[in-house]
């Protein structure tokens, strides 16, 4: 009998080691997994803030009709699909037929403007898929003022430190009131 307690004795030793070191590890995995959230959370920020500072220079360039400025935020192979007209092309394509708007709102006969309000954002530290609505406002030669509202997709990818777009997709049509319905809180 003595000898069965000195067998049964042992391993619930054994097993007190093992489960404090299976609470040891569950802890560490906790922190490990707790700590890495957090660095996700941080890099979500950081991408944010670099998207924003993207598309800050997008609404920079339409408004200065800096034609190689916008044509900078573009990928090379980007590609622009249009549901509104349902059909796609090169971006380098759309590029050309932008670019008479770009040198009249250099030369001041235009003005343009674009803003854009998001409804999500996706992605990582080398991609994103932003989703939300752009406004497009322009003032001619006469004087006369329109607007107009976009949804849109935006899939982009970083190059070499820098943000391109690879993928514009304007989807269709959007209200005012969808528009203002994404209104930022900081407004």
């Amino acid at each position: 009998m003595n000898s069965h307690r000195a067998t049964f004795g042992k391993p619930k030793f054994e097993m007190d080691n093992r489960m404090r070191l299976f609470a040891t590890l569950s802890i560490a995995l906790t922190a490990i997994a707790l700590g890495s959230a957090s660095g996700f959370a941080a890099d979500a920020g950081e991408r944010v803030a670099e998207l924003e500072a993207y598309w800050t220079e997008v609404a920079r360039a339409v408004q200065a009709g800096d034609f190689e400025g916008y044509k900078a935020t573009c990928h090379e192979e980007g590609v622009l699909v249009s549901g509104v007209r349902q059909n796609s092309q090169p971006l380098a394509v759309a590029l050309a037929r932008w670019k008479k708007d770009f040198t009249a709102t250099k030369s001041g006969k235009i003005k343009a403007n674009v803003e854009f309000r998001f409804s999500q954002r996706i992605g990582d530290n080398v991609t994103a898929h932003e989703t939300g609505i752009f406004c497009y406002s322009m003032v001619d030669a006469e004087g006369k003022s329109t607007s107009e509202y976009i949804h849109f997709e935006g899939l982009l990818v970083k190059r070499h430190g820098k943000w391109l777009i690879l993928m514009e997709y304007q989807k269709s049509k959007a209200t005012l009131d969808e528009w203002e319905a994404l209104r930022p809180e900081r407004e």
